[in-house]
């Protein structure tokens, strides 16, 4: 079965509020995510704005680094194209897999609009979800 595909529309580099917004959204929801950032430093900072981005909520999450076990956590954090904490939701802070991206109910993208090389590279993974049999949509 093909996932449901959104896409973001971003007009600012500022990913990480959309990140946790979404996450949370989800998490209200009972489903697990995976975010997938580009590395460690960027799994870093989220990991840490998570923490702080809004003072009246909570999410439960983990820093998937290799150095604890995510298996139970309902929000894991990644830079590499592993189910760690076996999500249904994928929230791709960065170019995936559509092969990996497959494996998951729910998968977030998003257009960067603020960046012309950024937003070819979104209409390319927009165009390979339909050629995959998938019916993507702006969120």
């Amino acid at each position: 079965m093909l996932p449901v595909v959104e896409f973001i529309k971003l007009n600012k580099p500022e990913k990480a509020k959309c990140l946790c917004l979404l996450a949370e959204e989800f998490f209200a929801q009972r489903k697990r995510v995976l975010i997938l950032v580009e590395d460690d430093n960027q799994a870093l900072t989220l990991d840490r704005f998570m923490w702080t981005w809004n003072k009246g909520s909570f999410l439960p999450h983990v820093w998937d680094n290799g150095a604890v076990e995510c298996h139970e956590e309902s929000i894991a954090i990644g830079t590499r194209e592993h189910n760690s904490n076996g999500a249904s939701v994928l929230i791709a802070a960065r170019p995936c897999s559509v092969e990996f991206m497959r494996q998951f109910k729910h998968v977030i993208e998003f257009a960067e609009t603020y960046d012309q090389a950024l937003v070819e590279a979104a209409r390319g993974r927009f165009r390979a979800w339909r050629e995959c049999g998938c019916e993507p949509r702006m969120r």
